[in-house]
């Protein structure tokens, strides 16, 4: 197995260039910021010759240094990836053993995003991979694919003799973090789940049975869009008596939320940091 040396990201920025280097792992594992992920676990079911892709804010889910061979994602931003304009790249980086970290990956989807340079970020080794417009045929409109979304297609498209592998891509609000709208969480699972359905790629634990998938021999009279149609007639009614609650609770919460923006102003930008 021809290992990449730490840093072998260092002025990659063709898509060639970054399928020779990622053909070289056994397995990819995409690394969510899910409370689901157990990085323990998860590393001790992969073996040493798999890379960990993990995405920008990994303090989310690592609590120490991690001790396998990973890649960083770093999502930029018009105004330059969040973990530089947070200042919150050292904090970031220390996390990854140095003799196993191949580096960031700096990715871009949109003209308005601005790509980072390896002094951006520390001097630590830097490749660039341009996706602008990548999922724009597809994707929901108005709305911005996530970072792993992304790359977990793009990786497909690779055709790499990898496995490909999700975890914690579960797309679910926690006390901790939290679900941002500018995403299509739904369209996305959608999406990920056929991947996973079709063997483009796997999801570690696996996908849930999908019980809807029975009501055709319950209902052997019915047709496959009869029985799409009164599913989709049921989530759209679930989903307006859930609209009219949220509207109730925006109502009441109308106070606290003028308060909180009001001290959110107030607070000096160098407190800012998330």
């Amino acid at each position: 197995m021809d290992f990449r040396a730490p840093g072998a990201t260092a002025n990659v920025t063709e898509a060639g260039q970054w399928r020779t280097l990622l053909a070289s792992f056994s397995h990819i594992v995409l690394v969510a910021n899910s409370e689901e992920v157990n990085i323990r676990e998860l590393q001790a079911e992969y073996p040493q010759t798999a890379l960990f892709v993990f995405f920008n804010k990994v303090y989310k889910v690592l609590d120490e240094q991690f001790s396998g061979n990973a890649l960083l994602v770093s999502r930029a931003q018009p105004g330059g990836a969040n973990i530089v304009y947070r200042h919150e790249v050292a904090d970031v980086v220390k996390l990854f053993a140095p003799e196993r970290f191949l580096g960031i990956m700096n990715i871009r989807l949109a003209r308005s995003e601005r790509l980072n340079t390896s002094a951006d970020y520390l001097g630590t080794s830097t490749g660039h991979l341009d996706l602008t417009g990548f999922c724009g045929e597809f994707y929901p409109q108005e709305k911005l694919p996530t970072s792993g979304f992304a790359i977990a297609l793009w990786l497909v498209d690779q055709q790499l003799p990898s496995k490909i592998v999700l975890a914690g891509f579960s797309a679910k609000r926690s006390d901790k973090w939290r679900v941002v709208a500018v995403h299509d969480w739904t369209f996305e699972q959608v999406f990920l789940r056929l991947f996973a359905r079709v063997g483009k790629l796997s999801i570690h634990d696996g996908v849930a049975k999908n019980s809807y998938a029975s009501l055709a021999s319950r209902f052997p009279e019915l047709t496959a869009a009869d029985i799409t149609s009164t599913i989709a007639e049921v989530l759209s009614s679930r989903l307006s008596q859930t609209d009219a609650q949220v509207d109730k609770l925006i109502s009441l919460t109308n106070v606290l939320r003028s308060l909180d923006e009001f001290l959110r102003r107030l607070k000096p930008k160098f407190l800012k940091k998330r």
